[in-house]
């Protein structure tokens, strides 16, 4: 394989780059903007983001904006998707470059996932939803089937999209949030039922 090129040295690349141990990559390299960051999970850091040096790419950085701001930066590099083995994914599935599945998500049939997207931790997403750019479903969130999740938006741990609901593109839905109805306004959404705050 390969070397792999992991911008983002903090927790988030830790866990990409177990994913990426898993799947069978033997040199992994972090890039990353603090100089102060030697190291991450074992792994040296050889540079900044912006350097491109020769490899594979993923992008592990949280944040939604700058996610898109390094993967159109990067948009001539092949940027990989990482699935970890205990990871269901269904075979129809479709998920685009530069995502990342973590252990014990589960992908049903028809869905169809964006560039630069997060699938957290023991998540789900039910069959044919739609999951736009640089979402981020994190740990133990459940979309329903037939969601539409727009471009950038967080669903927050333990949240609940019920079936049938359409959220726009750059919403919050807080940790444990239960969307009942669609979310036509970018904002940030919390509580059973998730409402505007």
């Amino acid at each position: 394989m390969n070397r792999l090129i992991i911008i983002g040295a903090s927790g988030h690349g830790k866990v990409v780059a177990d994913i990426a141990k898993l799947n069978g990559y033997k040199d992994i390299v972090f890039l990353d903007d603090n100089e102060s960051i030697k190291e991450c999970a074992g792994y040296l850091v050889i540079g900044k983001s912006k350097e491109s040096p020769d490899g594979e790419i993923i992008i592990a950085i949280g944040n939604a904006d700058i996610r898109k701001r390094l993967t159109e930066f990067y948009n001539n590099r092949k940027q990989i998707v990482l699935i970890h083995p205990s990871a269901i994914v269904a075979s129809d599935a479709v998920i685009g470059e530069g995502s990342v599945v973590m252990a014990g998500a589960v992908i049903n049939p028809g869905v169809i996932i964006g560039k630069g997207c997060i699938v957290n931790t023991s998540s789900s997403i039910d069959h044919d939803c739609i999951i736009e750019d640089y979402v981020h479903v994190a740990v133990g969130a459940h979309l329903c089937g037939t969601v539409h999740i727009g471009e950038k938006t967080w669903i927050g741990a333990g949240a609940t999209v019920s079936n049938n609901i359409d959220i726009c593109n750059g919403c919050m839905i807080g940790a444990g949030a239960v969307v009942i109805k669609d979310i036509k306004e970018p904002g940030t959404y919390i509580g059973l039922p998730a409402q505007k705050r």
